[in-house]
């Protein structure tokens, strides 16, 4: 079920005062980009009185590495797709400090490099090969019996932060950086992995949730449409910011019961 929304505006809107004006929109509303917008509902509905999730998204969310530090400092645990350019270290690669040369005075190393290369996520499964995805259950089916699929379970880092070039890193808040899972999906009678997830749940989560919560947006998927076709999310066509959170709000407020019918013991069910 929703839990807030965020009314993204793109900048030109927020340095438009007359548009501003005409909208209503609350002086101290600022620019925020849609990643940003997405932390700050997930923060703000961790401190309500529900049951914590982690949180889901696609590569446009999980791609950002800031989103997903900002996720991670408030202590929320996340499984978010990642594009197969995006740059790891692979469990191989070990982290020291290296030695400064012998006899040479001044400042000591202090900061672990990598002692190889981060390489793309592509490039990390198509060399760990088919051999290294197990059939893993994912979901259960309408008939009640599981749904499966091949996946592969990879402790890495990310490599964001890594300037291979200077061999040093950039503004990274962790040194080496924290370990995650790296999930890849490849079905069978693909050539390739088809999808790829990054998440920091705990090291000895196990593989059948970690394939679940991966491919549970497909249940959001559905619900944004029944938002949308059947409850009326994208009718809106009012010219006011406040109209616009009221709108949400009220097929938020339908959308919820008719999933608590869904819920009921008693609701019948399709033949």
């Amino acid at each position: 079920m929703p839990l807030g929304w965020a009314l993204y505006l793109p900048e030109e809107w927020c340095t438009d005062e007359e548009r501003r004006r005409k909208a209503k929109i609350p002086a101290d509303v600022t620019f925020k980009t849609k990643p940003q917008l997405g932390v700050d509902l997930a923060i703000r509905a961790s401190g309500w009185k529900v049951k914590k999730a982690p949180v889901l998204g696609d590569a446009a969310y999980g791609n950002n590495t800031e989103l997903r530090e900002r996720l991670h400092g408030a202590g929320l645990e996340y499984v978010l797709s990642v594009s197969p350019a995006s740059t790891v270290f692979s469990p191989e690669v070990e982290f020291t400090v290296p030695e400064g040369p012998a006899g040479k005075r001044g400042r000591p190393n202090i900061r672990p490099r990598p002692d190889r290369e981060a390489e793309s996520i592509g490039a990390l499964f198509a060399r760990l090969g088919e051999g290294a995805f197990k059939t893993v259950a994912f979901r259960d089916g309408p008939d009640g019996k599981p749904v499966t699929s091949r996946f592969a379970f990879v402790r890495v880092r990310a490599a964001h932060h890594w300037d291979a070039r200077q061999r040093r890193w950039k503004g990274a808040s962790e040194i080496p950086p924290r370990e995650e899972w790296l999930i890849a999906e490849w079905p069978k009678g693909h050539d390739e992995p088809i999808d790829y997830w990054i998440s920091n749940l705990p090291a000895n989560t196990k593989r059948e949730r970690l394939a679940r919560l991966a491919r549970l947006r497909w249940k959001i998927e559905l619900d944004y449409k029944q938002l949308k076709g059947e409850l009326g999310l994208d009718h809106y066509e009012g010219r006011s910011w406040l109209g616009w959170y009221h709108h949400t709000a009220l097929v938020t407020a339908a959308h919820g019961f008719l999933t608590m019918e869904r819920l009921h013991p008693k609701a019948q069910r399709p033949a």
